[in-house]
């Protein structure tokens, strides 16, 4: 099997740090890794601890009492140079629940409400994201938004505009549009659910 035999901390950064991993192979010959993290230091990595913390919440929120329009974000991403369509997102802050931390990073991205759902835990525990390159896990939230849409929570880094997109518009993004991957197999589903029970998805049968 292969094994890590030495760990070196390359930055010392506050949301994302750099490590290389001195590794030896299945077949014995020795490699470097190198992995991306949320962690601070070489002992929050999850190679370490083992546990699947998650570091961010996705939310998924339909909006209004219809729930016939998806909450969505495009925004300006400096690793492309470009506006790209996703769900409202954020990194979970110290001693908080991903279910807190998606009412309030909803509120500061979007300026709505969250009311979030409780569902069987199988849909909502922290799950990897690109595991080739970083440890990053997220949960993702479920339930419904309303309110006013308001750009007065967004830090100076974040250039975000609120979509509220229903089905033909949805189309259209995914035809046309940069997306994330987790925000656009989302929207395919929600594409094809029962517009009189959109949660659906999200019940366990017997």
């Amino acid at each position: 099997m292969s094994s890590i035999q030495k760990i070196t901390q390359i930055t010392q950064n506050r949301f994302l740090n750099m490590y290389d991993l001195d590794v030896v192979h299945r077949t014995g010959k020795k490699g470097l890794y190198h992995v991306a993290s949320r962690a601070c230091s070489v002992a929050e990595l999850k190679l370490s601890t083992r546990v699947n913390k998650a570091d961010g919440v996705i939310i998924y929120a339909l909006y209004g009492q219809a729930r016939e329009r998806v909450v969505l974000i495009r925004q300006y991403r400096y690793s492309i140079a470009d506006y790209i369509y996703e769900f409202p997102a954020g990194l979970v802050d110290e001693g908080e629940d991903f279910h807190e931390a998606g009412i309030r990073e909803l509120k500061e991205e979007t300026g709505l409400t969250f009311h979030p759902l409780e569902v069987d835990p199988m849909y909502s525990r922290p799950y990897f994201t690109t595991i080739g390159m970083t440890d990053e896990s997220c949960a993702a939230v479920y339930g419904t938004a309303d309110g006013r849409i308001s750009r007065e929570g967004l830090e100076d880094s974040e250039e975000i505009e609120v979509v509220l997109a229903d089905r033909t518009e949805i189309r259209r993004i995914l035809k046309e549009e940069n997306v994330s991957l987790m925000c656009a197999y989302m929207m395919m589903h929600f594409l094809h659910s029962d517009p009189a029970d959109p949660f659906a998805f999200l019940e366990v049968e017997a």
